[in-house]
């Protein structure tokens, strides 16, 4: 069921990459990405005063937030902090690179993530999910040629660092994911009300900074349909990944792995969605990672 979960997660993903690459087309970052969090925030904190104005019904719908000692908002404080930072990188370069090559190099996440499951949670890949993983980083490298043909140097070009940065940063805050629904009991629902409003605090203090105090760009900031829709396809695919992490049977490397398959929409449909160059060229590193995934879902059957 946690592998189903998993794939769920993955097709709201996909989704939710496609919007945010209309999100952010000619907009400020910091205030898109403020957008996003706070619509999935209000979201969940819609279930959340429900749970509080109707205890018992919310209780018997699964809508069941908890109550928390201030050590454990201390710990969702540190995972909003891994993953604001995450997100700001990811958005910045997502507004400077093609989708077609943001989306690969978020692939390789499930590398850094299936080290750190080998050496903190002592999880022990076979054969197969070895080569999977291998397969996966040989494409990643793969797309980066065809990159420098749509003019990207991927040495000297600083938003390919900011990306590589967002996904070290989106695979350590995966590995810590596993710590807080495992070790620490914490429920989808409650981790993502308090993740969200956090994550939300954060961002206030940087734009009142880096936004709010200039006009200009207030007036340069477009408001769309997408902004929403980010947040609320996030929401939906962070709920299904963290049911997918409560099963104890749960292997992080894999989910992390499974949540590539996220790559069939975002390379393709926004390939031709965005008029996106080389799209026939991608095509084969995207079967190298497919097929990646799927030894590791393989292997593990």
């Amino acid at each position: 069921m946690w592998m189903y979960l998993g794939l769920l997660a993955a097709l709201f993903l996909g989704l939710h990459n496609l919007c945010k690459k209309h999100a952010v087309r000619g907009n400020e970052v910091f205030p898109v990405l403020l957008g996003t969090v706070s619509s999935g925030f209000l979201f969940v904190a819609a279930f959340y005063l429900l749970s509080i104005f109707y205890p018992e019904y919310a209780k018997e719908n699964g809508f069941n937030f908890q109550d928390i000692a201030w050590k454990m908002h201390g710990f969702i404080f540190i995972k909003s902090a891994i993953m604001a930072a995450s997100w700001i990188l990811a958005y910045q370069a997502l507004k400077h690179l093609p989708l077609t090559i943001v989306t690969p190099i978020r692939s390789a996440g499930p590398f850094f993530t299936f080290i750190g499951a080998i050496v903190i949670y002592k999880e022990s890949p076979n054969l197969y999910q070895w080569f999977g993983f291998f397969l996966i980083i040989f494409s990643v490298i793969l797309y980066s040629r065809i990159g420098k043909k749509e003019g990207i140097n991927f040495k000297r070009n600083k938003w390919i660092f900011a990306i590589i940065g967002a996904t070290f940063l989106g695979a350590s805050s995966g590995l810590y994911d596993k710590f807080l629904i495992q070790n620490l009991s914490l429920n989808p629902q409650t981790l993502q009300f308090w993740f969200c409003l956090y994550t939300i605090l954060i961002l206030l203090v940087i734009l009142s900074i880096t936004w709010f105090p200039y006009a200009a760009k207030r007036k340069a900031f477009k408001f769309r349909w997408s902004i929403v829709a980010v947040g609320l396809l996030l929401v939906a695919a962070d709920y299904f990944y963290f049911k997918a992490l409560q099963d104890p049977e749960a292997l992080i490397m894999l989910l992390s792995a499974i949540k590539r398959s996220q790559l069939i929409i975002a390379v393709v449909i926004g390939g031709i969605v965005f008029k996106e160059k080389n799209k026939r060229k991608k095509l084969v590193p995207l079967a190298g990672i497919m097929i990646g995934v799927f030894l590791i879902l393989y292997s593990n059957g």
